[in-house]
């Protein structure tokens, strides 16, 4: 087992017991020491955004957790963070925490933007210009989250 998934067996019990789901696990030198960057987000059945408090209280159980174990038993920074709006969507659990988010698809060269109401099984929901479209995950190139900075409710 390397380092990576030794740190994401501990952090995963300490993320969920925040309410968080852990999304990713990297190591990666930084000057004498290492850095270890865990990604927590909501469970895919929730829709919104983790709110500090909850990523706050992963950190501390999380950085807890691994010096308990002496995992990694270097000096390391530990930064936790959730994916962000720039992350793509490649999973069928990214495409479950986008919805009602307005998406943008790549589709054979074509793109394609409408709001993400639903997945049902491997078949996106999307509310296009008001007009109901299903496309195959499976379909999908490319995929991300469209920034709204004003968005109606």
């Amino acid at each position: 087992m390397d380092i990576t998934d030794r740190i994401a067996d501990l952090a995963g019990p300490a993320a969920k017991a925040a309410g968080l789901e852990l999304d990713a696990v990297t190591v990666s030198p930084a000057g004498k020491r290492s850095r270890v960057t865990v990604t927590v987000d909501l469970p895919e059945t929730e829709v919104g955004s983790a709110d500090l408090d909850k990523v706050a209280e992963a950190s501390r159980g999380i950085g807890a957790a691994l010096d308990e174990a002496n995992v990694p038993s270097t000096p390391y920074v530990l930064e936790v963070s959730t994916p962000g709006t720039d992350r793509p969507l490649t999973e069928r659990r990214h495409f479950l925490r986008a919805r009602t988010r307005l998406v943008e698809l790549t589709l054979a060269g074509a793109a394609v933007t409408g709001r993400l109401t639903d997945v049902d099984g491997d078949t996106l929901v999307l509310d296009v210009d008001g007009e109901r479209r299903e496309v195959a995950i499976a379909d999908v190139d490319a995929a991300s989250v469209v920034v709204e900075l004003k968005r109606l409710d």
